[in-house]
């Protein structure tokens, strides 16, 4: 240390010399460690072709849950006992994975005309209870995978949820 005081009290030209170099040293120093630690997490993530295709997921993997809005609410009346009721009820298919979802999409039309069939043999007693109304449900999912399965060999679909459901 006593160099340092020395030199800079005998060339104060050489004392900023010196620092301007270790500013300089330092920076290429921290770029280069950013540089490479950049590379490393960028290029880490390339995997052997072997290792790529052990990581698929198997064929039999269950698929993500996606769902199919239809596109209108059902409206339809319901014989009661004192008198007819009007229903509304608003509906989500769930399907798994991709193919399923562009199936359900692709064959609107015929889903729409067999839920309207199985809420048309409904009556205003049945929709009173839940459990009147979980059949109603049930009997929807049954009848849309028949249907379907019928067409493309395949359910498609793995639940009918009623996200809205109003009588009156």
């Amino acid at each position: 240390m006593a160099d340092d005081n020395e030199l800079t009290l005998k060339d104060p030209a050489a004392a900023k010399k010196k620092k301007l170099i270790m500013i300089v040293a330092l920076a290429v120093v921290l770029l280069g460690g950013g540089g490479a630690g950049a590379w490393f997490m960028l290029a880490g993530g390339d995997k052997p072709a072997v290792e790529a295709a052990e990581a698929k997921p198997a064929d039999n993997a269950p698929q993500p849950s996606l769902y199919v809005g239809m596109p209108r609410p059902f409206v339809f009346n319901v014989a009661g006992g004192q008198r007819d009721r009007l229903v509304q009820i608003k509906i989500q298919l769930m399907v798994r994975g991709a193919a399923d979802e562009a199936l359900a999409k692709q064959n609107i039309p015929l889903i729409e005309g067999t839920l309207l069939r199985v809420f048309s043999a409904a009556t205003a007693e049945q929709l009173m209870t839940f459990e009147g109304k979980e059949k109603l449900r049930q009997d929807s999912l049954e009848e849309c995978r028949r249907v379907l399965k019928d067409l493309v060999s395949s359910p498609v679909i793995e639940q009918v949820l009623f996200t809205g459901f109003v009588m009156q």
